[in-house]
């Protein structure tokens, strides 16, 4: 099954935090909601970590994402991981994978990939390419 949604941040709280270790760029960790709209609707908790340069827009990004709401006619909750590269101009080695067995509900048993990308004008969209267990 193929679902597509948009998203928007609906709340940002950067939390403090500083490596023992110094790198080339500083790490940060924040926590985030997000407001899903279309084939997939519902709400999600998002630990954000990266190693991201304000200035130059040059970082990469891991979190893990705990999901309420539905896809399709189907309700419960899940987890999904994803990460991202970006040099400053275009995102690059996205990837996105539902964390297995994390599915409650009429989403137990879901499994797969999918992609979060941010189009030209901005808006940015959820594409999941799933299945469920015993279907």
């Amino acid at each position: 099954m193929q679902a597509d949604s948009t998203f928007s941040v609906t709340s940002f709280e950067p939390t403090e935090y500083t490596s023992p270790i110094q790198t080339g760029l500083d790490v940060g960790y924040t926590y985030m909601t997000k407001t899903f709209t279309g084939e997939i609707e519902g709400t999600s908790r998002t630990q954000f970590t990266s190693a991201f340069s304000q200035e130059t827009g040059v970082g990469t990004y891991v979190a893990m994402e705990s999901f309420e709401g539905s896809i399709g006619d189907r309700r419960g909750t899940f987890n999904f991981a994803h990460m991202a590269t970006t040099d400053g101009a275009e995102r690059t080695h996205h990837q996105l994978v539902v964390v297995p067995t994390s599915g409650t509900g009429d989403l137990a048993g879901i499994s797969g990939t999918g992609e979060l990308l941010v189009e030209a004008d901005g808006t940015h969209r959820l594409r999941l390419d799933v299945e469920f267990a015993g279907n």
